[in-house]
C-alpha cells in the first residue's frame, strides 16, 4: 500500500482496503441495515472477496479507490471512489454502520475522499447516487458540496445523480 493514500481527518483514519480488512467487510457488507441501499445491495462472503480483490486492484491501476474508515482504531466503516459499473463515471461512496451515524463522521469521512479525488487524484468530476427516499445520504452529499445533477430510474427506484467538478 501507498502511504500516500492514506487519508487523516480530524477524527478519523481513511486506509486503503486490503486482506486484513476483509472480515470488518464481511461484517458491515452481510448487514442490510447499512448495505441495503447500496449499488448491488446486501452482498455474500464470496462477493464481499470479489469486491476486495476488485479494490486492491483498483487501487493500484487508477490511484483511487475504497477507504476502511476507522476512528480511535476502530473499524466504522467504508467510504471510496470507484468506477460505476453503468458507466456514469466515478463515483463516491460511503456506508457506516448505524452506530457510527449521526455524529458527522460520513460527512467527515465522504469529504475527505471528495478532495482526495478531486485533488491528489485529479478527477475532474466526481459523482455520488442516492435514493430520493435515502435522506441522510443526502443530506452528507449536499453539506460537502455536492449538487444534485440529474434523476434516473434504477430497480424501481428513484435514484438522484449528484455531481462535484474540480
Amino acid at each position: 500500500m501507498n502511504p500516500a493514500w492514506v487519508v487523516r481527518t480530524a477524527r478519523l483514519v481513511l486506509c486503503p482496503v486490503g486482506g486484513g480488512d476483509l472480515a470488518d467487510l464481511r461484517a458491515i457488507k452481510a448487514d442490510p441495515s447499512v448495505f441495503a441501499m447500496m449499488l448491488g445491495g446486501v452482498r455474500d462472503p464470496v462477493r464481499t472477496a470479489e469486491d476486495l480483490a476488485h479494490d486492491v486492484v483498483a487501487w493500484g491501476r487508477f490511484g483511487f479507490g475504497i477507504w476502511t474508515i476507522r476512528e480511535s482504531g476502530r473499524f466504522v466503516g467504508l467510504t471510496g471512489l470507484e468506477h460505476r459499473t453503468d458507466g456514469r463515471g466515478v463515483a463516491l461512496r460511503f456506508a457506516l454502520w448505524p452506530e457510527a451515524q449521526g455524529r458527522g463522521l460520513a460527512r467527515e469521512a465522504a469529504f475527505a475522499a471528495l478532495r482526495f479525488g478531486h485533488e491528489r487524484a485529479n478527477l475532474p468530476s466526481v459523482i455520488a447516487v442516492a435514493r430520493d427516499t435515502n435522506f441522510g445520504s443526502r443530506m452528507v452529499l449536499g453539506a460537502i458540496g455536492m449538487r444534485e445533477a440529474g434523476v434516473f430510474q434504477q430497480a424501481g427506484h428513484t435514484m438522484l445523480l449528484y455531481e462535484s467538478l474540480a
